[in-house]
């Protein structure tokens, strides 16, 4: 028994010891470590800047002159699309979580979806307003 634990000790030593005399190989392998991760970093980098140049291409691609033969100088550009105001989002938003709220607390679920998306679609129309107002101003 006494053998076995002198045996296991010493295996347990031996493994967890790291030997001393070789700090210049502990040093190169932190270097190599660093250096592997600033390539890393690069790549990802590189990968991110041609993601970028693809996005700008398409940006100059979606740009469509169109010229008409018999007039010459008439050009025509896609017109921009449109965005959602801040009332409309807000009364969409608000309509969806009145409606999950009204149904989960009334008993009545039909009816408490319908209550509850009525005030939330105008709770938040109006707070999408409000915050509409303060942009332009």
């Amino acid at each position: 028994m006494k053998k076995l634990l002198i045996l296991f000790t010493s295996v347990a030593i031996l493994a967890s010891c790291k030997n001393t005399d070789k700090q210049g190989v502990v040093a190169d392998e932190a270097r190599q470590i660093t250096i592997d991760s600033m390539n890393t970093v690069a790549q990802k980098q590189r990968i991110i800047d041609s993601m970028n140049m693809v996005y700008k291409n398409q940006e100059q691609q979606k740009e469509i002159v169109v010229v008409n033969n018999q007039q010459p100088t008439a050009t025509a550009v896609t017109p921009k699309r449109k965005k959602w105001s801040g009332a409309a989002k807000g009364a969409v938003i608000g309509a969806g979580v009145g409606a999950i709220t009204g149904a989960a607390i009334s008993k009545k679920k039909g009816e408490g979806a319908i209550i509850g998306g009525l005030a939330g679609a105008g709770v938040g129309a109006g707070t999408g307003a409000i915050i509409d107002d303060s942009k332009k101003n």
